[in-house]
This record gives structure tokens, sequence and C-alpha cells, in this order.
């Protein structure tokens, strides 16, 4: 180890050896990548794998993301790959023996006009087809879900309803990439931090390794997960992905004492605000709608959604802001992700799932690693293949499933 160190000093859990081969390279250490690894050690008995995230552990999207969880999407597809999430959300406390605070609160999606009441009633109704835990709200069942909220008629955007779905919720990001990369780690797999790819070598239309800042990996294998930034690690392979990069920003408030019992989002407006375990408002908007890398957004953008936010939440109005940031997301063509083989052998894609991604974590770890694992998809993600965008079997979640937080 301690020869190590001058080379790479920043190597986390074990110092895999020099040059070594791994069945699987994973491209990316947050989230979905470390539930990946994890869900290949245990479902598929696949260990010899190395994550390689180029700067620390979850340091990407997974620190910057809304927290939220919840699987009433529109689509059949979106419904059946966000519900198996949520149902392995339900069960990893345990499974992964840490307390990730994972809060089953319920979410709340506003509707303000007729328009939206017409696709909230028929989303409740799909979800209901599926077997998703979903309900329509009126006014006054809203307050009583969320006593804070503002039902007024006076205001620009009235609540005329709402759809509810109660095993939603939110947990705490960090812990969630901790409670992954600890079992993984035990199970055998190398987590290596500040270790960028620079190129991935691919030798007769196959993959046969990645090359680092310190030097070249062998494997057969390669896996993105690399949440705002696949398309440029895709093209190192000759493979052109069919999304784009947006900003997207967040708030936390000052710490309070608990007032905010669930998780309200607006369609309208698209706003969102939750309360976190410590005390604190978390509150954001949608997407920047340029294109992007940077994180931070437009300062009107988050001013329009915090003006209305207080409207919706007039006691907010003398909460103290303590912190923005902004995340990276890919966002593709129809809003929906992609967790597909690309047309180079070995190489995996698991990108665009927009601002869907944490809720996705654990579902897109499990049919990530089936498709690794088998060379075919899962049964849950054969519809979020690539050739979608060839074939136009769309899922076109834009709107459909309200705000795609």
């Amino acid at each position: 180890m301690a020869d190590m160190l001058p080379e790479h000093p920043d190597f986390l859990w074990r110092n895999p050896e020099p040059k070594k081969t791994y069945d699987v390279v994973i491209v990316g250490g947050g989230g979905h990548g470390l539930a990946t690894a994890y869900y290949l050690a245990k479902n598929h008995g696949i260990t010899n794998v190395a994550i390689l995230e180029r700067g620390w552990l979850a340091g990407g999207n997974m620190a910057r993301n809304t927290t939220i969880i919840r699987s009433n999407y529109l689509w059949d597809e979106s419904a059946a790959i966000y519900e198996k999430s949520l149902k392995l959300w339900e069960q990893l406390p345990a499974e992964l023996d840490y307390d990730f605070l994972f809060s089953q609160r319920g979410v709340l999606n506003l509707a303000h006009t007729l328009g939206d009441v017409r696709e909230s009633v028929r989303r409740v109704r799909a979800n209901q087809l599926n077997g998703v835990d979903a309900e329509w709200l009126d006014p006054q069942q809203v307050k009583e879900v969320c006593p804070i909220v503002n039902i007024s008629d006076d205001i620009r955007y009235p609540i005329m309803g709402a759809t509810y779905q109660p095993r939603a919720g939110i947990a705490k990001h960090d812990h969630v990439a901790w409670a992954f990369a600890r079992q993984a780690d035990a199970m055998g797999v190398d987590i290596i931090q500040n270790c960028e790819v620079t190129d991935i070598v691919v030798e007769g239309g196959r993959v046969t390794g990645v090359e680092t800042k310190y030097g070249r990996i062998g494997t057969g294998k390669v896996a993105l997960a690399v949440a705002g930034h696949s398309s440029v690690l895709a093209a190192m392979a000759g493979v052109r992905l069919p999304i784009q990069s947006h900003p997207l920003q967040a708030l936390v408030s000052e710490l309070f004492e608990p007032v905010h019992p669930t998780v309200v989002m607006s369609n309208h407006v698209h706003v969102y605000v939750s309360q976190a375990h410590k005390g604190e408002l978390v509150m954001g908007a949608g997407i920047d709608p340029f294109n992007g890398y940077g994180q931070r957004g437009s300062f009107h953008v988050i001013e329009e959604q915090m003006a209305a936010a207080v409207e919706l939440f007039p006691i907010f109005a003398r909460a103290h802001l303590i912190r923005t940031w902004g995340g990276i997301v890919d966002v593709t063509l129809d809003a929906s992700p992609v967790v597909s083989k690309t047309d180079v052998g070995g190489l995996y894609v698991n990108c665009g799932w927009g601002t869907g991604g944490f809720k996705g974590t654990p579902g897109s770890g499990f049919t990530y690693a089936h498709t690794i694992a088998h060379d075919e998809p899962h049964e849950l993600n054969r519809a979020f293949a690539l050739e979608r965008f060839e074939s136009g079997h769309l899922i076109d979640e834009h709107g459909a499933a309200a705000v795609a937080h």
C-alpha cells in the first residue's frame, strides 16, 4: 500500500494491482455506478469489477439531486421501472444494513389549470391500472395533507387539486451512495477515486480497455454511468448518443422545526419543495433551457420558481437562503432514460435520466447489471434501448408525468 501511494494518492478502499484486467469497468462513482456494481456482485456473482471516478465518490449529480423518490409516471414502461425501483428502495435499508433516512412521506403533484387536472386524473388512473399507489385529491384534501399550502382562489397559480402517491418520499443521497459502496467493497469491488478516463480502447469493434491518467486498465466490458457527461465518454468509442446536457438548479434554506410534512411539486411552474431531515427546506426548479456543463444556471430561472413557491407557501417568505447549486442532467429526446447495449461490443450506456436519476437509482442498477452480465436487457429496461430512437417507439414523459423530479 505504501509503495502505491505516491503514484496514486487518492485510491479509495483497496488498491488494485497496476494494469490489472477487470471483467467489468464502470465509469462513474455516483449512485447508478455504485448500485450497478452492487447488483453485479449480489445478483450475478461478478465481483472482478472496478468503479472509476474522476472526482470523489458520489461527488457529481448524486450530491446535487432533489432527493425525491416516486413512481407515479404515466407510461407503462416508465411506471414499471420506477415502481421496481421504489420497491427496491423499500427493502434496501435492511438489505444494505445502512440507515440512509428513507422517508415515505408522500408526494403531491399540484394541478393549476383544467389541462393539468385532466392530465393528472389520467395519470392517476394509469397508475392504478399499473398497480402504483395513486390518488386524486381535491383542494381541501390537499390542505389536509399539507396544511401550509395556500389553496386560495386569488393567486396566480390556484390549486385545483393534486395527485398523491403515499409511498413516495425522500432519502439522504450521500448516505445512499455510501450504503451501496460499502457493500460493493465488501464483496470485492474496487472503487477508485481521482481516476479520470481519458479514452475507451476499441479493437475489432469491441472494447478492450480504458485509458486513464494513471495508465491503461484492461477489460472486456465498459459500463458508462456518468450523468451529465455521457455523450463525451461515449464519443470516445465512436458512439453518438441522442442526449443533451442542461443545468438544473436548487437551493436550501436555514434549518427549521418540522413545518412541511410531505413533498410538493407544482406541475405548472416546475417548482418543488420538501423538508430535509435536519430541517432545511430543499427547493428547486426545472432544467435551464440552454445546453451547458456549468454547475450554476441562470438567475432568472430560479428566481421565478421561488416567486411561485412563496405564493404557494406564504410561510416561506421569511425563510433565509443558505446555499444554491446546479447539477448537470442528461436529457433524451423523449425525456426517458437509456439503459442499453451499444453497437460497440462490450460497451453499455446508462444515461438520459434527466431529473429522474436519483429515484431510479436502485432500479437502474438492478436492470443495468442484468444487461451487462447477460449482454441482453432485463425485461424492465428493454424498452429503454437506443434502438427506440430509430424505430420511433419513444416513451415520451415530457409533461405526461408532471415535473420530472
